[in-house]
């Protein structure tokens, strides 16, 4: 019975020294120079976009990028990634890229936004609107490199 008590002393000491243990930080949320430089990314992606730059682009994508197209398989990696945008030799006339968000902590950042862009190279030029979401890598430079890169369309299917 002794033991018993003994026991029960114990462990309730043990909680109450747990109680009043700090409570774990979490991690700070991104700097503004973090946020300013995942801006400058989407920025820097757009223009190589619209420059035919697929080298360029394709270097804005962490060496693990998983890249999600619509109605395609995902392509895995910066050189998979480059040789998608090359086969694909379409020409961006217009193409804007917004972010409307963009939160993270330490080194894993999100940006969502939506995007308009125009394509030509075909008899009638082609243009599209819609949402993006990218997860974001901090790499060892300090620079943010695209890990994750999925968007989709806000215009209906064709019949």
């Amino acid at each position: 019975m002794k033991t018993r008590y003994v026991l029960l002393a114990a462990l309730a000491l043990a909680l109450a020294g747990t109680a009043c243990q700090p409570a774990a930080q979490a991690p700070a949320g991104l700097s503004d120079e973090d946020v300013a430089a995942i801006g400058e990314s989407i920025g820097s992606f757009r223009d190589a976009v619209l420059a035919g730059d697929w080298a360029g682009a394709s270097q804005l994508f962490a060496a693990e990028a998983v890249w999600m197209p619509p109605n395609a398989p995902l392509i895995e990696g910066p050189d998979a990634i480059r040789a998608a945008f090359e086969a694909d030799a379409a020409t961006y006339t217009a193409f804007t890229n917004t972010p409307t968000e963009i939160v993270g902590s330490g080194d894993v950042a999100y940006a969502r936004g939506t995007y308009t862009l125009t394509v030509a190279g075909m008899a009638e030029p082609i243009s599209d609107s819609g949402k993006y979401l990218a997860i974001f890598r901090k790499q060892a430079d300090g620079s943010w490199l695209a890990a994750l890169d999925i968007w989709n369309s806000d215009l209906p299917l064709p019949e």
